[in-house]
């Protein structure tokens, strides 16, 4: 019996020491925007006008995995004029909305970008991003993702969309890379514009 506990701890142990090797890789972080920066709720106003919420935190991330260097990238099947606004404001370049087939942004960025799939991360929450998970070095989800979605993925943030996955996911990436340092966050807040 304690040696089926060995067997078990050691598999464990490999699995974490797996995915800590994955996270010195990334340079690339691609992220889903509802159910993933979202809590996948849009609200309906009489007049027809949508709205999504986003967490603040995720922004911050965002926006400082920008500055240190990491390329991040949306994927989205929605096509909000605010959403797209609050990402460029945080300093994403990169914008894919109105993508009904998501392949179609990552053919994009492999064949005109010379995007690397092995050193790139996604988060996604729903089928619409299964393909895309199958192809990326690390493919992660929020924890209130769907269930196909949970099975592929080689991580699950315990955090939901919308309520700071997407934080978790880049504050892991920056500090196993050594780039999660107090001190650029102190000046990183100095920075007047909105996160």
């Amino acid at each position: 019996m304690l040696s089926n506990r060995r067997i078990v701890c050691h598999s464990q142990f490999e699995i974490v020491m797996s995915f800590l090797d994955k996270l010195h890789d990334i340079n690339t972080i691609i992220l889903d925007v509802d159910g993933v920066l979202t809590d996948s709720s849009v609200y309906v106003f009489e007049d027809g006008v949508l709205m999504r919420k986003m967490n603040v935190r995720d922004g911050y991330a965002i926006k400082y995995a920008i500055s240190k260097g990491y390329r991040v990238i949306i994927i989205t099947g929605g096509k909000s004029a605010g959403v797209i606004t609050r990402l460029e404001n945080l300093g994403v370049q990169e914008i894919y909305s109105g993508m009904q087939d998501k392949l179609e942004a990552m053919d994009e960025l492999i064949e005109v970008y010379g995007l690397d799939l092995s050193a790139s991360a996604y988060m996604g929450d729903d089928l619409p991003d299964y393909e895309c998970l199958r192809l990326v070095g690390l493919s992660t989800c929020p924890a209130n993702a769907a269930p196909e979605i949970r099975a592929l993925c080689q991580y699950i943030s315990p955090l939901k969309g919308g309520e700071g996955c997407v934080r978790d996911l880049i504050e892991k990436i920056l500090k196993v890379q050594g780039n999660w340092i107090e001190t650029d966050l102190v000046n990183l807040t100095n920075d007047k514009r909105d996160f």
